[in-house]
């Protein structure tokens, strides 16, 4: 069975696990809500997740080879009860073993790192749409530089797991400028962006996506959305592993008053 590759938007530090916000008690309802709905969106059940997530980063793609890994609750200032939530889902060696082929066979070089845990781009969205904790997860890091190209090409050399029922995921988030969340002025820009995503990867002839995505700090509202890219790059590894295909945006709405999406290829 073959598995898409998927972008979720992963929210803020552990915003689902805690009461609504007095401020906007709806903020993360239906981006909760799209999560908790992932696994009627899929095919079949996945025999395992390949997570890509905005908080790590090494300076070669680097695999989380833990059997049974830990939570790394890299948030901070949030309520004491946050830091005692618990994901016990186990490793994946196999499919490290297959990543490591794969990366290999591309020419990419590799990494291995067996003490780091689950971070919360990881165990926070994964416990909203897999709460059972039973699929084995692979976490492999972005690449030090954050060149898009380069994460489109990792996510190309990757494409083959998908056929194997292989969940490949890009966790991270279509806005993400902490300075300017509480500030209306952002709320064009991040729109602006958002729309642009949506045609890059919607409405563009796939032939032509990736070219676009190489170039997305040219986009309207690029820099606005995005000062710093690491949250935006999980999108391109999962645009590389859905290479050629169709894709289709799963879930639109709003933080803070600004647009982010979620998008399915495959």
């Amino acid at each position: 069975m073959t598995q898409p590759a998927i972008f979720i938007p992963h929210g803020g530090g552990p915003c689902f696990f805690m009461p609504p916000p007095s401020d906007d008690p709806t903020r993360w309802v239906a981006l909760e809500q799209y999560l908790r709905d992932i696994p009627g969106m899929l095919p079949t059940r996945p025999s395992a997740l390949l997570v890509i997530s905005a908080h790590w980063e090494m300076p070669r793609p680097t695999l989380l080879t833990t059997e049974a890994p830990d939570l790394l609750f890299d948030y901070y200032n949030f309520p004491a009860y946050t830091y005692e939530l618990t994901y016990p889902a186990p490793g994946a060696p196999q499919l490290a073993r297959q990543v490591r082929n794969l990366l290999s066979e591309a020419g990419i070089g590799w990494g291995e790192d067996k003490k780091r845990g689950y971070d919360h781009g990881v165990f926070v969205p994964l416990k909203v749409s897999f709460p059972d904790a039973d699929i084995p997860i692979l976490q492999l890091s972005l690449q030090s530089g954050l060149d898009p190209t380069r994460h489109i090409t990792i996510g190309r050399a990757l494409a083959p797991l998908r056929d194997e029922n292989i969940l490949v995921v890009g966790s991270g988030l279509s806005f993400h400028n902490l300075s300017a969340l509480g500030d209306p002025r952002a709320a064009v820009p991040a729109a602006e962006f958002d729309a642009w995503l949506n045609e890059t990867i919607c409405v563009a002839a796939p032939a032509d996506r990736e070219a676009r995505l190489a170039r997305w700090s040219e986009a309207p509202g690029a820099r606005a959305s995005h000062p710093r890219e690491e949250h935006l790059l999980p999108l391109m590894v999962a645009a590389g592993a859905g290479h050629g295909e169709t894709a289709t945006r799963r879930f639109t709405g709003q933080i803070w008053g600004k647009a982010i999406s979620a998008f399915h290829f495959g």
